[in-house]
């Protein structure tokens, strides 16, 4: 079980039982509150029982697959490059353009929330924390989720 939560549009945090990592999509930063301090740029880091691939794109923006639990969560805020390195169950953005291509089962809002869901023709429902028990857990049809 874990839960994502964000404080802002460019922040998604993941809070696992072992640890807590905010990705910060606007500096392209991890922050685990680990020794070496904050991670930039692309990699593949294991943080706690989270496996994150931060994955460079064409313009040298990071997005992230993180895996916990064996659900894939994906992080790319309005990037709409290298979307075919993403597999996700539920994916933190603000494009339509991924949410289309990569088709997850639950979105989590980044931004425009008004104009993605007259889009998708899609509804939205406001929660504080987005808790995850595991991949069965998921909808079985799409969501849009907005954090605050």
């Amino acid at each position: 079980m874990f839960e994502i939560e964000s404080k802002s549009q460019d922040e998604i945090t993941i809070i696992t039982k072992k640890t807590t990592i905010k990705f910060d999509i606007s500096n392209a930063t991890i922050d685990a509150g680990l020794s070496v301090g904050k991670i930039t740029g692309p990699g593949e880091f294991e943080i706690g029982d989270a496996a994150i691939r931060g994955i460079a794109t064409e313009s040298g923006k990071t997005i992230y697959d993180v895996e916990v639990g064996g659900v894939h969560v994906g992080i790319i805020g309005g990037i709409e490059e290298n979307l075919d390195d993403i597999v996700a169950d539920i994916l933190c953005t603000s494009s339509v353009r991924a949410i289309r291509e990569i088709e997850p089962k639950l979105i989590v809002s980044m931004g425009n929330v008004d104009g993605m869901v007259s889009d998708l023709k899609l509804s939205a429902r406001t929660e504080k924390k987005l808790k995850i028990k595991n991949l069965d857990s998921l909808p079985t049809t799409k969501e849009v989720v907005v954090l605050n």
